[in-house]
């Protein structure tokens, strides 16, 4: 003889109740996970971050030299740039090892901010101005530090923006609405 399992009206709606409140948990946390990850807005914001540190890194690069590691701070130099910047880089790398080497100067620059100024997501190319504080120190081991603030043009690349033009900032009557920063990369002293 079997016995038929009964079940108290009360523990079957218990039990639906519960499915019904993890069906709409599950949709409303899909749904919101799939609006995130398809909001324009948030994708603007992620690239924008992305442009914002390989500008700053880069900038940090360019302007930061040992002449006991040169080959080391040279090729950090070329990781950081493309196109027209990198050829120059790569033309003139010779130059700047004699140049820092007859020097003896170490270059160090620490980012103090840095916000990107234009973002062409679609181009592929964004604009950045960083503020960096350089610290030079010479072979007689006598420093000096200055604070500057430097224009970058980015250029996004299969490995990621690189730098593809880097320059001061102009500042008072020097600065326009057409200030861009120049094709050519930092002197060897990093300023």
């Amino acid at each position: 003889m079997t016995a038929a399992v009964r079940r108290r009206p009360s523990q079957t709606a218990a039990t639906g109740l519960a499915a019904a409140l993890a069906c709409a948990f599950a949709v409303w946390t899909g749904g919101s996970w799939y609006a995130v990850a398809h909001d324009e807005r948030a994708a603007f914001a992620r690239t924008r971050d992305e442009v914002l540190q390989a500008g700053e890194q880069g900038v940090q690069n360019m302007n930061t030299l040992d002449h006991g590691d040169l080959a080391h701070g040279l090729d950090l130099w070329e990781e950081s740039a493309t196109g027209d910047l990198l050829k120059e880089l790569k033309d003139s790398r010779k130059q700047f090892e004699r140049q820092v080497e007859s020097a003896g100067t170490t270059t160090t620059a620490k980012v103090l901010s840095g916000a990107v100024t234009e973002l062409d997501e679609r181009a592929g190319r964004a604009r950045v101005m960083v503020a960096i504080r350089i610290t030079v120190v010479a072979a007689d081991h006598a420093s000096s530090t200055k604070d500057s603030r430097m224009l970058g043009e980015l250029t996004r690349t299969p490995a990621g923006w690189k730098l593809s033009r880097l320059g001061q900032a102009p500042v008072g009557d020097a600065a326009g609405p057409s200030a861009t920063p120049s094709a050519g990369p930092p002197t060897p002293s990093g300023s």
